[in-house]
């Protein structure tokens, strides 16, 4: 069984891809950078405003597809800047609490509409 997941309580796609796929119980969430779901503009330039956000819209479209945060089992973060990595960190320390799913963190040269963060996420049932 395969669905496309689709929320309007996170940003639209941006491209020709769709906000998560749903394949034989586990779900891959689209890279979601920072933008308000409503405005489709960016939360602010704080980088840890901009992880907040990035999550929120992750939870957004797990919670969407009947996932829980504690359904993630994978993270990919992506930086624009690694000097960031302490900042990111810490909110994703926080929106996760106890569970910690597997993750990676990389800097890349840019992101979509030049964001600071983006992230992506699998789920399991």
């Amino acid at each position: 069984m395969k669905n496309l997941i689709n929320t309007s309580n996170a940003p639209a796609a941006v491209g020709p891809y769709t906000q998560a796929f749903e394949a034989h119980g586990t779900l891959f969430v689209s890279g979601q950078i920072p933008f308000v779901p409503e405005t489709m503009t960016l939360v602010s330039d704080d980088i840890s405003d901009q992880a907040r956000q990035s999550l929120e819209n992750v939870k957004a479209i797990v919670n969407e597809a009947g996932y829980e945060i504690t359904d993630i089992v994978k993270c990919q973060v992506f930086l624009n800047d690694m000097n960031d990595f302490q900042a990111v960190n810490n909110v994703y320390a926080d929106f996760f609490g106890d569970h910690k799913p597997a993750r990676c963190a990389v800097e890349v040269s840019r992101l979509p509409k030049d964001v600071g963060v983006e992230i992506d996420a699998i789920c399991v049932k």
